[in-house]
């Protein structure tokens, strides 16, 4: 059984938040590629931004997913990836038209159950690392939403719950 899982879906809905209080209960996680990427290139005035060149970023961030799943085949429990290599490949596929996704439908799995943040106005914010506006959060998730099944994922929504309990659905879901 693979042991690696994705949380994705809407931008600013929780993912970062859950997976600190899955890393509280002692479970391995891995951050975001993006976020990593954006203070890397800001640190270095880069320009692999998501808003100044989507391809040069979308193509960095398929480099670290790949890498972190590497990293990760050594854990022996659960691990739990803030987005990860289908996020990288949707993005790359929006912005170039190129088929990306579909030579990862037997490559490179994750969990076959993918968790998706809904949008959720409420705690949408920006900050340096995420620029764009919560309409654009929206479009992205419904990328998603479509992007995962399209290579036999299934979905599974998180509920709009404080984070301990979005955190004990989402491992009952697993044990299920």
């Amino acid at each position: 059984m693979i042991k690696s899982v994705v949380i994705s879906g809407c931008s600013g809905g929780g993912k970062s938040t859950l997976l600190e209080e899955l890393s509280r209960r002692g479970y391995a996680t891995v951050e975001e590629p993006g976020r990593r990427i954006v203070r890397e290139e800001l640190a270095g005035q880069g320009a692999a931004l998501p808003w100044v060149d989507p391809v040069a970023f979308a193509r960095r961030a398929i480099a670290m997913a790949l890498e972190d799943q590497k990293l990760a085949e050594a854990q022996a429990g659960w691990t739990f990836f803030d987005r990860g290599l289908i996020d990288a490949a949707a993005a790359l596929q929006a912005a170039t038209g190129e088929a990306v996704l579909e030579t990862l439908r037997d490559r490179h799995r994750y969990h076959q159950t993918v968790f998706l943040t809904p949008p959720w106005p409420e705690i949408y914010v920006n900050d340096p690392e995420r620029r764009h506006g919560f309409e654009e959060a929206v479009s992205e998730y419904e990328r998603l939403s479509s992007a995962y099944p399209e290579i036999a994922y299934e979905l599974v929504i998180l509920p709009k719950l404080d984070v301990v309990s979005r955190a004990d659905f989402l491992l009952s879901q697993l044990r299920a």
